[in-house]
């Protein structure tokens, strides 16, 4: 629970932030005329409504394990990373329809001033500051959330990148260099909403989080167990299911394998970081 308070006071920040940002940006691209610069400029402003979906879906994932849930609420914050791609996937859309509109409808004259220089280049600063404090933070607390999250603002440093280098070349005499940077924009935008569907569907799926090795490996250390395997996982990194099959001696009491048993699933939880749960499954060794 204290986890999940840490990871909401991470967001409201950030939240602000790309708020400032997203309105720096639309701001001084309706003013400028610039197509890339409202194109990013909306980019930041999803970024801001993935704040407010994670704060949603923290909120929810926070609930203590309950009869209808028994593993609890964790993967909700999942689900709100999925929320960020499929706004991503929104942006991108939003994106080329403007770059195509301002090629084949005729594009507006691009303001370049060192104003808007130095917008862009205050926003960028600040997105550096936002996508790595996020992506730290995320680490910190093993949020699948705000990993995502710093990666999504990480797409944006690209995008003002792009900005900056379109609105130089409009000023050497290119205006279409305008538009070009804001299809560049949309490209880098779906390659990370990608990204986070891909890590997103493996957790939801229930690929394997660790390897079946290395947990046979700390079960055959305990002494008593004369075989593992059977070996699954599944899981958030810091919520990860574990079941398995040990064998111990055939002619021991139940009393001892039940022992046993418990001293395997302490081995696991002592050398295993984000373990949640362990059922281990006990047979006789035939």
């Amino acid at each position: 629970m204290d986890k999940l308070a840490r990871v909401r006071g991470v967001l409201i920040l950030t939240l602000c932030l790309n708020l400032l940002v997203s309105a720096a940006k639309l701001a001084a691209g309706y003013y400028f005329r610039s197509v890339s610069m409202v194109a990013d400029g909306f980019h930041s402003f999803f970024d801001a409504s993935s704040n407010v979906i994670g704060l949603i879906g923290i909120k929810v994932a926070e609930k203590p394990p309950d009869e209808s849930h028994p593993y609890g609420h964790k993967k909700y914050e999942t689900f709100a990373a999925m929320g960020i791609a499929l706004l991503l996937f929104l942006t991108c859309f939003e994106v080329l329809e403007r770059a195509y509109r301002d090629v084949f409808n005729g594009h507006p004259k691009t303001e370049v001033t060192a104003a808007g220089f130095g917008i862009m280049l205050f926003t960028m600063a600040v997105n550096i500051f936002v996508s790595y404090y996020e992506a730290r933070k995320g680490r910190q607390y093993q949020s699948d959330f705000l990993i995502a999250d710093a990666g999504h603002t990480k797409s944006d440093i690209f995008a003002s990148a792009s900005v900056i280098a379109s609105l130089a070349a409009v000023k050497m005499g290119l205006p279409l260099a305008d538009p070009i940077a804001a299809v560049v924009i949309a490209v880098l935008i779906a390659r990370v909403g990608y990204g986070i569907i891909k890590s997103s569907s493996d957790i939801l799926c229930d690929s394997a989080r660790i390897r079946a090795d290395e947990i046979t490996a700390l079960c055959m250390a305990v002494p008593g167990v004369r075989r593992c395997h059977h070996v699954r996982s599944r899981g958030r990194e810091d919520a990860v299911c574990i079941d398995l099959r040990i064998h111990v001696d055939p002619d021991i009491t139940a009393s001892r394998a039940h022992e046993i048993s418990h001293q395997v699933e302490d081995k696991i939880v002592n050398h295993v970081n984000g373990v949640f749960d362990v059922v281990v499954h006990i047979e006789p060794e035939e």
